[in-house]
């Protein structure tokens, strides 16, 4: 398969690092939001916990606003694959041009047993789900399994060369690892920047979409990460969040934070109509 990007990627000169991987929530149309709350270079370390795409790193590796960083996520596949971007771009993408965009091939890959793969395979395997699945999501069921339909679109294409490329090189910089979000900034110390985008606050029963990982999301664990910022905060750490607008999020950070709205387009939803613009909040 040729490393070309589907036509919505296309257009951009160079080779900037960028994110590999389509992620639900991803910041990328929030960066100029996030970049005006942020120093213009990191002095310390920078650490993301809730990963994801990446966006808001690989924006500041190419800025050359990044020393060293801890990137991490509690989604195994997710970290296998930023560590064979990192490692191995080449293995990978020679994996990945064994793999075809039809609707039979997705399924075989998405019944595939993982622990039946190689580290390249598996994160060949992740990719190839992520670039031609539905929408570009990850979701997985209670089970661990990843779940969601092929999504019919015969102009994606799989990577770009110089794109992971690029990514491989800013990786260079981080340290990546499996672990929950407060075992990420067990060392986070006086001067580091921490940016945390984990799954947000649902605005509505119907929109609770937390299922990146099998464990799920949920009320505790958004009071433990509240609890975590404000112990960074008194660390000397600068912390830096993103949820949504939803009520529990704005009682949550009322003390010790500021909370700001910013704009945001909704990505997902079965109605194209519907993925209009919404509330979130940067908290700082």
């Amino acid at each position: 398969m040729a490393g070309l990007l589907d036509s919505e990627e296309a257009g951009h000169g160079g080779a900037p690092p960028a994110p590999f991987m389509k992620w639900v929530g991803g910041k990328r149309q929030l960066l100029p939001e996030l970049f005006a709350r942020l120093p213009k270079r990191v002095g310390g370390t920078y650490y993301e916990p809730f990963v994801g795409g990446g966006a808001l790193f690989f924006a500041l590796a190419a800025r050359g606003a990044l020393e060293r960083a801890v990137l991490a996520d509690r989604n195994p596949e997710l970290v296998e694959a930023y560590q064979v971007v990192r490692d191995d771009p080449e293995a990978l993408m020679a994996a990945l041009d064994g793999h075809v965009n039809e609707k039979e091939h997705y399924y075989r890959v998405r019944a595939q047993e993982r622990g039946a793969l190689t580290l390249i395979g598996r994160a060949a395997r992740t990719l190839y789900l992520n670039r031609c699945g539905f929408n570009g999501l990850y979701r997985v069921n209670s089970k661990g399994g990843f779940n969601v339909p092929f999504g019919d679109n015969p102009g994606k294409r799989l990577y770009r060369r110089e794109w992971l490329l690029a990514a491989s090189k800013a990786l260079r910089l981080a340290e990546l690892r499996h672990v929950d979000f407060e075992e990420a900034c067990a060392e986070v110390k006086r001067g580091d920047l921490v940016y945390f985008d984990p799954p947000y606050v649902p605005l509505s029963v119907s929109s609770a979409f937390t299922s990146y990982t099998s464990e799920g999301f949920g009320y505790e664990e958004q009071v433990r990460l509240r609890d975590l910022a404000l112990r960074l905060k008194k660390r000397g750490a600068q912390v830096l969040l993103s949820n949504s607008s939803a009520p529990l999020v704005r009682e949550l950070y009322a003390e010790g934070f500021v909370c700001e709205e910013v704009a945001a387009r909704r990505a997902v939803n079965s109605v194209a109509a519907k993925r209009g613009v919404v509330v979130e909040l940067v908290i700082r």
